[in-house]
């Protein structure tokens, strides 16, 4: 009679998380905090001011990415994490590229290697070299080194490593952005 008081419990408490919304918005914001972060590190209308050349898209400036959620990857054509994360940054891109605005900046690197790295492997995330210096909250320590942007310019990923950029948890918390 008690594991079946227990079983009832148990079950009223788990309907309440998932039928409830309070309830269940409650726990989502905590396990994706991404509507509540308030101590992210903001990027500064003067940390966008970049100009970026376009190897693959129109030369534009960081500036014009401003007010939108932006994925922003710094990479190189010589670091081989960074080779290693396209495919996925490209599935993300091909998925998302209506929601998301997407700036991969190479660094260290050539234009014409750059070139023949996306003419090779037929990619179409806009690529950029950048023309003027980068501010220090973003200036890449790591390569790959990746951020996730939200509108009003808070980082609410950052990631420094070679990364799986088309799993199911990143789309999930770009849906969770662009609400």
């Amino acid at each position: 009679m008690k594991k079946l008081i227990i079983y009832v419990i148990v079950l009223a408490v788990l309907g309440a998380v998932f039928l409830v919304p309070g309830i269940r918005n409650s726990l989502k914001d905590l396990f994706f905090p991404i509507a509540t972060i308030e101590n992210a590190v903001h990027i500064e209308a003067d940390d966008y001011d970049i100009d970026l050349q376009g190897i693959n898209v129109p030369s534009t400036n960081m500036k014009n990415f401003r007010n939108k959620p932006v994925f922003l990857n710094f990479w190189g054509t010589w670091c081989p994490p960074c080779r290693k994360e396209w495919p996925s940054i490209q599935r993300l891109y091909d998925r998302r590229k209506e929601n998301i605005d997407f700036v991969l900046i190479a660094m260290k690197d050539e234009e014409a290697a750059v070139r023949k790295f996306l003419k090779e492997n037929n990619y179409t995330v806009p690529v950029y070299i950048a023309q003027s210096p980068i501010s220090e909250k973003i200036l890449p320590k790591a390569f790959p080194t990746t951020f996730l942007l939200d509108e009003n310019g808070r980082i609410l990923i950052k990631e420094d490593a070679a990364t799986d950029w088309d799993a199911e948890s990143i789309h999930q918390f770009i849906d969770n952005i662009i609400k």
